[in-house]
């Protein structure tokens, strides 16, 4: 019998119900498939390995330089040879998008996260110095810790209870500021029904859905700039919005407007007291709109929260926050109204029963309650000879203030 011959015409009737009848030919043995080659690790995997191995919190790289990483608040070097410009930069962009490159070759910087496995998460500043690259990447906890698992006072949990107005946190780069923002937004997360919107740049933290609907959009992944982030924010309805950080007149007065206008806003701050803060945010403003943005911080300013980290001597905690804590009760208003924010500390001073707390005192609980040595308190003491007053009893009220 003939074979059939497969033409034009008679395809059509090899299709039944759709499927094509099996034809019969030749039998053939396919070609052996060597099975595809499981995808490369990037390089840089070891070295992040190493780092949450140790448990330590950054990751430093510099060009013709060895790998160094900060451990217990100390940064020390690594086994190894200086790694040349070259292999700095093949480590690095291995794990880098086309827009981070793009940004670091047209900025001389570029802030991204990177996650290694499902839980672990590094933020990573890569930088120019000098014609060759620098990096430092700190660890992030993917899991959120609560206010009272980082040793936070009981009285911070009141920023959480407002429902409108702005809440600054201000303190250096790695004093924990961004860990005490995720500690609030995940109470919040937890025990409201409402729409929480974070603008950063990268993300940090990742957040689940409990009570709460959040949203994280991520700077030049999720849109493109931070100021088109703040153009679309209060078409998103919103209820309570982190921005990141206070960088310029634009990012400050979107926060204002939104807790204006009845937002809860969270934003950070490089400034080491609150009335520095008062003043560092005022700078971003041209000189001759600054008494307008004075009455309008006067009317929505809620809390600031201004903290450092410190090494800490009990067994099981490697640092701990001490905080300076300021509420916008009607005395501090009226001394941002009048401009005597250098008054503020005073204030802070007399106010300990509503839940405020100066450095001094914090630090005086933290060595009490044997957190750090009497020797690193007086070393993160803005007045060191006050804090061995309190360390002796003797404590000095900041009363008759107001005139």
């Amino acid at each position: 019998m003939a074979e059939t011959e497969i033409t034009h015409e008679n395809e059509a009737e090899l299709e039944t119900n759709g499927e094509v009848a099996a034809v019969e030919g030749p039998d053939v043995t396919p070609p052996e498939v060597a099975p595809a080659a499981p995808p490369r690790e990037p390089k840089i995997h070891k070295y992040l390995q190493y780092v949450i191995d140790l448990k330590a919190s950054d990751l430093h790289f510099k060009s013709n330089s060895r790998v160094h990483i900060r451990t217990g608040g100390s940064l020390k070097p690594i086994k190894g040879p200086p790694l040349t410009p070259a292999q700095v930069e093949a480590l690095w962009f291995e794990i880098m998008n086309e827009h981070q490159r793009k940004q670091l070759a047209e900025k001389g910087a570029s802030d991204f996260a990177y996650q290694l496995g499902e839980s672990d998460r590094f933020r990573v500043n890569i930088f120019r110095q000098r014609g060759s690259l620098s990096v430092a990447a700190r660890r992030v906890n993917a899991e959120i810790l609560n206010f009272d698992q980082l040793y936070l006072p009981k009285s911070i949990y009141k920023i959480t209870e407002f429902h409108q107005g702005l809440v600054l946190l201000a303190g250096i780069t790695g004093s924990g500021k961004s860990t005490t923002i995720a500690a609030a937004l995940d109470y919040i997360n937890a025990h409201r029904p409402c729409h929480i919107v974070t603008i950063e740049d990268p993300i940090e933290y990742l957040f689940r859905d409990k009570k709460a609907l959040v949203n994280q959009r991520e700077v030049g992944v999720d849109v493109l700039t931070f100021q088109d982030a703040l153009k679309y924010l209060m078409r998103e309805d919103p209820d309570v919005v982190l921005i990141g950080e206070m960088r310029d007149e634009e990012t400050f007065m979107a926060a204002l407007n939104a807790a204006e206008t009845g937002h809860l806003v969270f934003g950070t701050v490089h400034a080491s007291s609150s009335s520095q803060t008062i003043n560092r945010v005022l700078d971003l403003i041209p000189e001759g709109s600054r008494d307008l943005c004075r009455q309008t911080l006067v009317f929505n300013l809620q809390a600031i929260i201004c903290q450092k980290l410190l090494p800490s001597v009990k067994q099981g905690v490697s640092r701990v926050p001490t905080v300076e804590i300021m509420f916008a009760t009607p005395t501090v208003r009226k001394l941002i109204d009048e401009k005597r924010d250098d008054e503020l500390a005073k204030v802070i001073r007399a106010s300990y029963e509503e839940g405020m707390l100066d450095f001094n005192e914090s630090l005086r609980r933290l060595v009490e309650e044997e957190f750090i040595e009497t020797d690193v308190a007086y070393a993160a003491s803005p007045n060191p000879q006050e804090l061995k007053m309190r360390l002796k009893g003797i404590h000095s009220g900041g009363g008759g203030l107001l005139g």
